[in-house]
C-alpha cells in the first residue's frame, strides 16, 4: 500500500470515529424531549417544568464548553472526549432510574456536562489529525452525522418507550455511548493529539505564552461567538416551532407540518455533504456562507408570508434546510482560520457555547410569538436570525485575511 493510500485510510478512520462520538451528542440533546409526553404523565410535571430540563442541559452545556476547551488544550483532546462520552452514558443511566423530578434535573445536567466536550475535542482532533486537503469533508461528515443524531433520537426513544416503556427506552439509550466508547479506546492511538502540531498555516497568529486568555482579546473570535448565538437562534426556532407554525399559516395536519421539519433535517444533511466540497475548493469560506444564508434567509420570509400552496411549503423548509447545511463546512473552517495557533480547543469551546446559549435562549423568543399568536413572526424571524449571521461571517472572513496579508508582509 502506497503512502497516500495509508494517509487515505488514517484520515477515513479519524473521520468516522469522531463524526460518530459527534452523532452520539446529538443525539442526546433529544435524550429527553421525545419522551415528555411519558415523563409528564409519570411525574405529573408540567410542560414548563419538562422544558426546564431542555434549558438546565443547554446551560450546563454552554459553560462546560467554554471550560473545556482550556482542558483539551491542555491535557489533549483524546482524554476529554472519552469523559464525555462516559459522561453521555451514565446520565442514561440516571435518567432511567430517576425516582423523581430532581432526579431527572441531574441526569439533564450530567448529560449536559458530557455534551459540552465534543465540539473543543472533536475540532481538535480533525484539525490536528486529518490531512489540510480533506478537512472540509471531514466538516462535512461532522455536520451531517450529528443531524443523524438528530434524526434517530426521536425514532429509538419512542419506539421502545411505545414497546416497553420510557425507563427501558433510557437504559437502552446508555448503551449506545458504552458501544461508542469501546470503539474510541480500541482506536484510541487514532486520537492522540497531545504534542501533535496543527496543520494550521504557520503564518497565523500565535496566542501569547503568557496568558492562556490571549485569544480572548481577537476581535474574530467574539465575531465566531456571535455568529454561532444568532445561527443557533434561527435554528432553536425551526427546531422548536416550525411545525405549529406552519399548521396555523396553512392549516396543515400535525403530520403534514412534521414532514416539513423532516424535510428540513434531510435536506440540512444533503446539504452538508456538497458543503464539504465546496469548502475544499477556496479559502473565502464567508462567501460560500452568506450565499448560503441568503438563499435560506429568502426563503424563511416566503413561507412566512403564506404565499405558497401547503405542499410548497414543506419543499421551501428543504431549501432552508439545504442552505443551512450548505454553509456548516464553511463555517468550521472559518473558525479554524480565525484561531489562533495552539488555541484550537479553547477557541472552539468559547465560539460553541454560542451555540447552546442560542439554542436554550430560542424557545423562549418564539415560544413567546406563538403565545401572542403571531406564527408567521417564527418565520420572519428565522429569516431574520440567518440574514444577521451573514454580516457576522463577512466580518470573520475579511478580518481573518486581512490579519493573514499582515503576517506575510511582517
Amino acid at each position: 500500500m502506497t503512502p497516500a493510500q495509508n494517509v487515505f485510510r488514517r484520515d477515513a478512520k479519524i473521520i468516522s470515529l469522531e463524526g460518530l462520538a459527534h452523532g452520539v451528542s446529538h443525539f442526546f440533546h433529544l435524550i429527553l424531549a421525545p419522551l415528555f409526553p411519558w415523563l409528564k404523565d409519570a411525574f405529573g410535571v408540567s410542560y414548563a417544568e419538562l422544558g426546564l430540563l431542555m434549558t438546565v442541559f443547554f446551560i450546563v452545556s454552554g459553560m462546560g464548553q467554554a471550560l473545556s476547551g482550556f482542558i483539551v488544550d491542555r491535557i489533549g483532546a483524546r482524554a476529554v472526549l472519552f469523559f464525555g462520552v462516559g459522561c453521555l452514558g451514565v446520565s442514561a443511566l440516571v435518567l432511567s432510574m430517576a425516582p423523581n423530578y430532581a432526579a431527572l434535573l441531574t441526569g439533564s445536567m450530567l448529560a449536559g456536562l458530557g455534551n459540552s466536550v465534543f465540539h473543543p475535542a472533536c475540532f481538535t482532533i480533525l484539525n490536528k489529525r486529518v490531512s489540510p486537503a480533506r478537512l472540509g469533508h471531514a466538516f462535512s461528515v461532522h455536520g451531517l452525522t450529528g443531524n443523524l443524531g438528530w434524526a434517530a433520537a426521536p425514532l429509538f426513544l419512542t419506539t421502545i418507550a411505545g414497546l416497553n416503556d420510557w425507563r427501558t427506552a433510557l437504559l437502552a439509550a446508555s448503551f449506545i455511548p458504552a458501544v461508542v466508547l469501546l470503539l474510541l479506546v480500541l482506536n484510541r492511538d487514532l486520537l492522540h493529539t497531545h504534542d501533535v502540531h496543527s496543520t494550521q498555516s504557520a503564518g497565523k497568529k500565535v496566542a501569547a505564552s503568557g496568558s492562556a486568555l490571549a485569544f480572548m482579546r481577537l476581535p474574530a473570535v467574539w465575531m465566531c461567538f456571535a455568529f454561532f448565538f444568532i445561527t443557533a437562534m434561527a435554528l432553536g426556532g425551526i427546531q422548536s416551532f416550525s411545525s405549529p407554525s406552519l399548521r396555523a399559516l396553512y392549516g396543515m395536519s400535525l403530520a403534514s407540518a412534521t414532514a416539513g421539519y423532516t424535510v428540513f433535517m434531510l435536506a440540512s444533511a444533503a446539504g452538508m455533504v456538497w458543503g464539504g466540497f465546496l469548502a475544499s475548493k477556496t479559502t473565502r469560506h464567508e462567501r460560500t456562507i452568506a450565499f448560503a444564508f441568503a438563499l435560506a434567509g429568502l426563503f424563511a420570509l416566503v413561507i412566512a408570508a403564506g404565499v405558497v400552496p401547503p405542499a410548497m411549503a414543506v419543499v421551501l423548509m428543504g431549501v432552508i434546510g439545504f442552505g443551512a447545511g450548505i454553509a456548516g463546512p464553511s463555517r468550521d473552517l472559518l473558525i479554524r482560520a480565525a484561531a489562533p495557533a495552539n488555541s484550537t480547543g479553547r477557541v472552539y469551546g468559547v465560539v460553541y457555547s454560542g451555540l447552546d446559549i442560542g439554542l436554550s435562549m430560542a424557545p423562549l423568543l418564539f415560544g413567546a410569538l406563538m403565545d401572542a399568536d403571531h406564527p408567521a413572526w417564527v418565520f420572519i424571524g428565522i429569516g431574520i436570525f440567518q440574514c444577521m449571521a451573514i454580516v457576522t461571517a463577512v466580518g470573520v472572513g475579511t478580518n481573518t485575511a486581512r490579519d493573514t496579508l499582515k503576517a506575510r508582509a511582517a
